[in-house]
């Protein structure tokens, strides 16, 4: 009996100095929720030095492994991603997108100049939207969206992620972020941190404008400000106030509207606020 336990003793011994150990396991591991909400900010773990395919783009992978991405108000997912780890082995992860419901709401009252402008105006217009969207196609390599986002300012939520609108009767695209109905001149605090890409506070539709670059692609947005407190190019950190709440461009009385974007693709400021990092 003590022979067959020494037998089995070393061939588990045996066993053990064979098998990779469970660090270096979990170092080639992949990570991707399996399921996430139409409009979620999608993270994920790979190896260090893995490459990370997502539709046309390569993206970007931080020193400790993480990715991230958004998945759209109208994604029906799944979404496909491939990995090819450092040693060129290969994972195809893939990450269903559950559908939300998008009520309707009538937005009454807004200044019609803003709904129907005239062609000279139209074309202002142009010109700005040009100028923010391309002030979303930064990818920096910083990881301040990592971090647990706080709330901007603190408020009754007056308008909802992805909701459809109808602005004077017309019908309008869906809402592109999150209103919180806050006083005006009420301060406005980075709610994670990062680079103050955009700042204007005279656009035609969205009236004082600002965004904050937190690396990766991942960008928010504040419109309808009072006052803008912040420069391009200028570092802020999470909780520093860099705006006052307004009603400025197309708004029908003071909020903040709080908008997020991975590059071109609007994400739920909600679910960022939810998520545990």
């Amino acid at each position: 009996m003590a022979l067959h336990r020494r037998i089995a003793g070393a061939l588990l011994g045996a066993a053990l100095l064979g098998a990779a150990p469970a660090g270096a396991q979990d170092a080639q591991r992949v990570v991707f929720p399996g399921s996430v909400q139409q409009g979620a900010m999608v993270v994920g773990k790979v190896p260090p030095g893995s490459t990370v395919r997502y539709g046309e783009r390569n993206l970007r992978v931080s020193s400790y492994g993480t990715v991230v991405l958004g998945a759209s108000r109208d994604e029906r997912g799944p979404l496909q991603l491939t990995v090819t780890r450092p040693d060129g082995s290969r994972v195809d992860a893939e990450v269903a997108v559950s559908r939300r419901d998008w009520p309707l709401q009538r937005v009454d009252g807004v200044p019609p100049r803003t709904v129907n402008p005239p062609p000279a105006v139209a074309e202002r217009i142009a010109r700005e939207q040009a100028a923010v969207t391309a002030a979303r196609t930064r990818d920096d390599n910083r990881t301040d969206f990592a971090s647990a986002f706080i709330w901007p300012v603190e408020g009754r939520i007056s308008g909802r992620f992805g909701n459809a609108r109808v602005y004077n009767g017309q019908p309008g695209a869906g809402h592109s972020g999150m209103d919180i109905a806050a006083p005006t001149g009420t301060p406005v605090k980075a709610p994670a941190a990062g680079i103050v890409t955009f700042a204007n506070d005279d656009l035609y539709v969205t009236g004082g404008t600002l965004i904050v670059d937190h690396g990766f692609g991942i960008s928010s947005n504040f419109l309808h400000l009072s006052r803008v407190d912040v420069k391009v190019g200028q570092r802020v950190e999470q909780g520093q106030v860099i705006a006052a709440v307004g009603s400025t461009g197309r708004s029908t009385g003071p909020h903040l509207h709080w908008g997020m974007n991975w590059f071109d693709v609007r994400i739920d400021p909600l679910l960022v606020l939810e998520r545990k990092p």
